[in-house]
């Protein structure tokens, strides 16, 4: 399976995703994705994003889902 880099914008309640590059090794990926990080001006709320999935549609979805809560530190109770 395939590692895809895209640019996450945040757009009102949904989130615009431009598809950048996809790459067939982890490191790869990882190094390209610092990389536009490092390189690229982001608005607030965008964010360069890697994602391991079986096709475009499948990351697309995965980079949609609604996430939990930060985990906290220390007494979590």
């Amino acid at each position: 399976m395939p590692y895809y880099i895209y640019r996450v914008t945040p757009v009102g309640p949904i989130r615009q995703l431009a598809k950048i590059s996809q790459f067939e090794v982890f490191k790869e990926a990882s190094t390209e994705a610092k990389r536009l990080r490092r390189e690229i001006e982001l608005a607030a709320g965008e964010a360069i994003k890697t994602i391991f999935a079986e096709n475009e549609l499948q990351a697309e979805e995965l980079l949609n889902e609604p996430r939990g809560e930060e985990p906290m530190t220390g007494e979590d109770y």
